[in-house]
């Protein structure tokens, strides 16, 4: 694979693709950087309220902008964009006691004639005067946010000690490999739910993407200012196919081509359903610590939180070793792993403290990029990281891409979801596929954490304890836990020799001519810190 790399992690490109490659990367994570603050709306009474979620959002593109810059640079220094965990949706509706129907919008005795229309002045009034009170949204989204600023301290303590690199010594490509694909197939309804709003418009995307990223990658077009050619492409499919499907979309809403009915077919396929957020939205507003108020504490909330935090750890060390695959780079060693996850709790810290909603992972799309753009330079998110971090800031340019039609963000989902699956399945080219041993260590955990995880999202877990159902819930719910853990156990308990399990293959794979592990070296630093005992 490494033949086929663009730019390798430690390459830079010239500075106007790193402007147009970061971007890219933006663009693809936002679907899911966006999607996160409107599932937890509702709880938080301010869906409707567009400029309320846009200040929301906002917080959570800044604070991704930062996670993605510490993490590139301090923490794994792999190329991957760090934003909101979808591990703590459960979590976080249980804080916000979702069942609870504490917004009058949710509850079904109240006459919705009775109040005011979604967005106006009135409406403000309501979710800031009564049970949806701007004090009472504030308080309950920082019981959530502070019970996530103390769990995220167990990802920094794992990281720091490494207890996470003695770990990485019993994990090989049989847990890596069921991991990585569970990350995937568990998000398949996702990409379903929002390609089936218009399945031509999604279908197109997935073309588009096809089309530029494998039959015209090889094709340069030269740049008529710039006077050199760009395999453009190779670099840019995605961004092309967005601007693309989101330019016809435009064209189909203007022209009235798509029903502007919302409960028929279609319909979320229009680019002026979210128009309103454009024209309400501020300029310029800058996002900062305890911007809702004060942090609050509750017991529940940290272990609904260190649940999801140890789903999400999971996640992370395979997203690793899928972008570490897909960027040519070797295997990222113990030492890298432990400073990815300790840097992780230092993110979560973040999101706690600018009020998120949620902690912070790395994130899957964008790992799928890698591998279909070729360009794996951690300068390019870097440059994403920075991008976000102004662009959260400017209102009106986040409320533009809220636009963006369901149909599009769901073709781009399966293609890259399809990409990670596919990686973590090719992790089984260290492994002898022959033996028995490992094809039942693989296709066990992957079939029991998908059915696990379904059942417990169609089910209520009931153990007479309201604390202990919450935590199972998370636990058992997070197929990419479930599947991990019960890989890594078989795979250290069943008998194999190493070269059966693939551990040679995969332990040497680092020490070849394209193994140089400097590319995890934290730049300047860590000569002074390979002299300390205690941080070698």
């Amino acid at each position: 694979m490494n033949s086929d790399i663009l730019y390798k992690v430690d390459e830079i490109p010239p500075w106007y693709l790193c402007v147009f490659l970061g971007f890219q990367q933006f663009l693809t994570a936002f679907g899911a950087t966006f999607a996160y603050p409107v599932i937890i709306s509702g709880v938080l009474c301010i869906d409707g309220d567009d400029v309320g979620l846009g200040q929301l959002i906002s917080t959570v593109i800044f604070v991704a902008g930062a996670s993605s810059i510490l993490q590139s640079t301090f923490g794994v220094r792999l190329p991957i964009i760090q934003s909101c965990s979808y591990t703590f949706i459960v979590p976080a509706f249980v804080v916000l006691s979702v069942r609870s129907n504490s917004c009058p919008y949710h509850d079904l005795s109240v006459n919705k004639s009775t109040l005011p229309d979604y967005g106006s002045a009135a409406h403000q009034e309501v979710w800031k005067s009564n049970l949806c009170e701007l004090q009472t949204r504030v308080i309950k989204l920082f019981q959530l946010q502070g019970s996530l600023m103390v769990a995220s301290l167990l990802s920094i303590v794992l990281g720091c000690s490494g207890m996470i690199g003695l770990l990485m010594r019993f994990i090989g490509p049989l847990t890596i490999a069921p991991t990585i694909c569970l990350i995937a197939l568990s998000l398949f309804d996702v990409a379903a739910d929002k390609g089936s709003s218009h399945w031509c418009i999604c279908v197109m995307t997935i073309f588009l993407v096809v089309l530029f990223s494998q039959y015209l990658r090889n094709i340069a077009i030269k740049i008529p200012f710039i006077k050199i050619k760009i395999q453009i492409f190779a670099l840019f499919p995605v961004l092309l196919a967005v601007m693309i499907s989101w330019g016809i979309c435009h064209i189909l809403t203007v022209s009235n081509a798509l029903t502007d009915h919302p409960d028929e077919w279609g319909y979320k396929a229009r680019t002026d359903i979210r128009a309103k957020a454009l024209s309400a939205s501020n300029w310029f507003r800058l996002p900062y610590p305890g911007q809702w108020g004060v942090p609050r504490i509750t017991v529940t909330g940290v272990l609904g939180m260190l649940a999801a935090l140890l789903a999400s750890t999971i996640e992370s060390v395979g997203d690793y070793y899928a972008c570490a695959r897909l960027a040519g780079a070797p295997p990222p060693p113990p030492s890298a792993v432990s400073r990815g996850i300790a840097m992780e709790g230092v993110t979560c810290l973040l999101a706690g403290a600018w009020g998120t909603g949620g902690g912070t992972t790395s994130y899957s799309e964008n790992i799928g990029a890698i591998g279909i753009t070729k360009v794996a330079s951690r300068v390019v998110i870097q440059c994403a990281g920075c991008l976000m971090l102004v662009l959260g800031c400017v209102g009106k340019f986040g409320a533009l891409f809220v636009t963006i039609p369901e149909p599009v963000l769901g073709g781009l989902f399966y293609v890259m979801f399809g990409m990670v699956a596919a990686v973590g399945i090719s992790n089984l080219q260290h492994v002898d596929l022959n033996s028995s041993r490992n094809l039942f260590v693989f296709g066990l955990p992957v079939f029991f954490g998908l059915s696990v995880s379904n059942w417990v999202s169609t089910h209520q877990v009931k153990t007479g304890s309201e604390l202990a159902d919450q935590v199972l819930t998370v636990l058992f719910g997070t197929s990419m836990l479930v599947g991990g853990v019960m890989a890594f156990v078989l795979d250290n308990s069943i008998p194999g020799t190493r070269k059966e399990r693939g551990l040679l293959h995969w332990r040497n794979q680092a020490q070849g001519p394209e193994g140089d592990l400097s590319v995890y070296d934290i730049p300047l630093l860590q000569p002074f810190l390979n002299r300390l005992s205690c941080s070698k």
